[in-house]
């Protein structure tokens, strides 16, 4: 018999822990026949502050990590989670840390194809090391996942859907997430970080035990 299950997935496009936790969850969920999931891009903005145009990426992260060796030990940790759920990072061809309030405006608009684009925004950043905080760029990438390009653009050069990203980072608040990704299965079972693989398998039989 096949079981229903709701989950939000908290997250942020230049989030690299958000990336290996989308696929590992994904993973778990192709595994899971049984389960029909109905999976809601929640928009979670790590610097809800950062300037419009974004910053220089090395800086930030050097002053995030507290110099480039702590952060390339960083970087060597999450590339080897990456190879194991297919992932080939490529950090050091990123160059702009990007405000991704446009890019969480174009995943809400995209709606059930929020999923494809996630993934190709994802690696547009972390693997091709392209500005997704440019719209050119945003829109170049939705036309590449498949999605309607000149609609796209018109989207972004207005302000629909922004109200809602801003509503989600306050709801995450209240939740008291103060990290991503952060998944919430069935509305009431949180499960914080790029967990592996049976610990999803795990959460999920909860949440459904309980439903």
């Amino acid at each position: 018999m096949t079981q229903q299950l709701s989950i939000d997935l908290y997250s942020d496009v230049v989030c690299p822990w958000c990336w290996v936790g989308k696929r590992r969850l994904e993973r778990v969920l192709r595994e899971l026949p049984e389960v029909t999931a109905e999976i809601r891009w929640r928009p979670f903005r790590l610097r809800p502050d950062m300037p419009p145009a974004g910053e220089d990426w090395r800086e930030i992260i050097e002053t995030k990590f507290g110099g480039a060796e702590r952060a390339a030990m960083m970087f060597a940790r999450v590339a080897e989670a990456g190879r194991t759920e297919g992932i080939d990072f490529a950090f050091d061809r990123i160059t702009r840390s990007p405000n991704t309030m446009n890019a969480h405006r174009l995943l809400l608009w995209a709606g059930a194809s929020a999923w494809p684009l996630a993934e190709a925004l994802h690696a547009a950043y972390f693997v091709e090391g392209r500005d997704i905080g440019d719209r050119d760029v945003l829109v170049t990438v939705a036309d590449e996942a498949g999605l309607d390009a000149a609609a796209a653009r018109d989207m972004l050069d207005g302000d629909a859907h922004a109200a809602e990203v801003v509503a989600s980072q306050r709801e995450a608040s209240r939740l008291g997430v103060t990290g991503v990704p952060f998944t919430v299965l069935a509305g009431r079972l949180g499960v914080s970080g790029a967990q592996p693989p049976e610990v999803f398998r795990e959460a999920i039989r909860q949440a459904l035990a309980n439903g």
